[in-house]
């Protein structure tokens, strides 16, 4: 099943490549981020089986119990919010944080990277829809923030996630993806391009849109794995 849904998942994906309607600097190589998030610590395993180098979290607990009953492997991305209490622990677990959404977050990570002498890799998480109830960084506070990143010498900034709003109509994520863009370029032009280079965008959902947009980065778990089990506790 796995190896039909990836197949589809990236035929889909090199469709939204061919429909972009302009040059992206990001690029024709999209990552497959695979969200394991509520499925048994084995799908990580399958994952890597059939090739997908990249696992994403969305808690640090779950996290930590599977990578405890794991083999090593895989590149990890936490991709859900990120509480300050469990900064210390994501630190420790995750290659890359891509939920930064607050500059107090950005400073909890920082100092405990210093103290794990540990240069920690991390995205800026921005609410491009402007929705109250979800996580990450006001296109304001964006701005304000890139001002500040030369402070930080223990975090990497590698560029910008996006999550779009929720909607039956897939079209009307456009916009958000559109603006996350642009504000990928921008944030480029701050800590460079060699630096800068993931633009993650698009969930099962919508990453189709998310690609033509400029993503080169997806988020998928539902589309690869089915419905996740909530009985999962972790």
């Amino acid at each position: 099943m796995l190896a039909d849904n990836l197949a589809m998942v990236q035929n889909k994906i090199k469709e939204a490549l061919a429909k972009r309607t302009e040059l992206k600097v990001t690029g024709d190589a999209v990552t497959i981020v695979a969200v394991t998030k509520n499925h048994p610590a084995e799908i990580v395993t399958e994952a890597l089986n059939a090739g997908l180098k990249n696992v994403g979290e969305n808690r640090v607990q779950e996290a930590q119990h599977k990578k405890a009953i794991l083999p090593a492997g895989g590149i990890w991305h936490l991709i859900g919010h990120l509480q300050k209490n469990k900064a210390k622990h994501a630190v420790e677990l995750f290659d890359i944080i891509e939920s930064v959404d607050s500059t107090e977050i950005l400073d909890r990570i920082d100092k405990l990277a210093e103290e794990a002498n540990k240069i920690q890799d991390v995205l800026l998480q921005i609410n491009e829809a402007r929705e109250p109830q979800k996580s990450g960084l006001s296109p304001e506070d964006f701005v304000a923030l890139t001002g500040k990143l030369a402070a930080y010498s223990h975090v990497r900034v590698r560029g910008v996630m996006v999550i779009a709003q929720a909607t039956d109509n897939v079209e009307e994520t456009r916009p958000v993806f559109a603006a996350g863009y642009r504000d990928f370029l921008a944030l480029q032009k701050i800590v460079g391009k060699e630096t800068c280079n993931i633009l993650s965008m698009g969930m099962t959902h919508d990453y189709w849109i998310a690609v033509e947009e400029g993503a080169n980065e997806v988020r998928v778990g539902t589309a690869l794995f089915g419905a996740r089990d909530y009985s999962q506790k972790f």
